[in-house]
């Protein structure tokens, strides 16, 4: 919990009120946005984003595993987040326990649709070797280094940046099995396929802080609002998954209008992603 006093209460939510906040941003602008590609080595996948004091890492390890029966032509994602006791001082004991579930449910959410793969941002046919026996398992592990404010926005981002830095080895299956028999695969080394990320969506989270709603809220701003929430859109501009955050009830026709502001600004947040990530993944070829 942020510790502030009646004036600093008054400052924040006046300056929001008039479209000027404590850092100099108007409401729907994100503070400066940085990638890096390729932070852990050992992982199929990886990337490191800020966004100004937000810091949070994604890694991505692909397994070969079995469809489930229910959905034998797709393969399996997993999202879990690590909230570090030294990331904000409310990560301390449960705190952090309880954040972390928070977050991942969020995630999945927001990127993997409904039980039935609807939705999805995440092509999870695309993940399947041989329908029914074979399909990529992604196991996507996110830390929360340091936290000031807006963590499901640059998690999401995170996890697109980790996704577009991906390559699934190439895997060669050998002909003859037949029925129930498992077939035998012949795993690549040298030839990866790059993961399609044109479809993941990014993550817009509207803050509600008085009468009006902020995108890439500080942790001083989060503790004034009465409602938060985070819409995945896709580049298509179609929305994949919807979490909301907060005590207070919000109108059906305000839920409207943020959905319409969170399409707009999705635009604008996912160029620069893309540019930043082009930018990453090209100073790492250079090194």
């Amino acid at each position: 919990m942020v510790g502030l006093s009646l004036g600093e209460k008054h400052f924040i939510q006046g300056g929001i009120a008039q479209d000027i906040r404590s850092d100099g941003r108007k409401r729907l602008t994100y503070r400066p946005i940085n990638v890096e590609t390729g932070v852990i080595p050992q992982a199929n996948g990886s990337a490191r984003i800020r966004m100004g004091a937000t810091d949070v890492i994604s890694t991505v390890k692909a397994e070969l595993g079995k469809p489930i029966s229910l959905q034998p032509d797709k393969g399996k994602v997993s999202i879990y987040v690590d909230c570090s006791p030294t990331a904000a001082p409310m990560f301390e004991g449960r705190g952090g326990e309880e954040l972390s579930t928070e977050l991942s449910v969020a995630l999945q959410r927001s990127l993997l649709g409904g039980k039935s793969g609807a939705g999805a941002g995440i092509d999870l046919s695309s993940l399947v070797v041989v329908e029914g026996k074979i399909c990529w398992d992604l196991y996507i592990d996110c830390l929360v280094v340091c936290s000031d404010g807006n963590l499901l926005d640059a998690l999401g981002a995170a996890i697109k940046a980790a996704l577009s830095n991906t390559g699934i080895p190439r895997v060669q299956v050998a002909a003859g099995a037949s029925g129930d028999e498992q077939p035998e695969v012949d795993i690549s080394d040298e030839e990866f396929l790059q993961f399609d990320t044109s479809d993941i969506p990014v993550i817009v989270t509207l803050t509600k802080v008085g009468r009006h709603y902020i995108v890439d809220a500080t942790t001083e701003e989060e503790s004034q609002m009465s409602s938060a929430i985070s819409i995945s859109v896709n580049r298509k501009g179609h929305i994949c998954g919807l979490n909301k955050r907060g005590g207070a009830g919000l109108d059906p026709s305000i839920v409207l209008d943020m959905i319409s502001v969170a399409k707009h600004v999705s635009e604008q947040l996912m160029n620069k992603l893309d540019s930043e990530i082009a930018a990453a993944e090209a100073g790492e070829d250079e090194s």
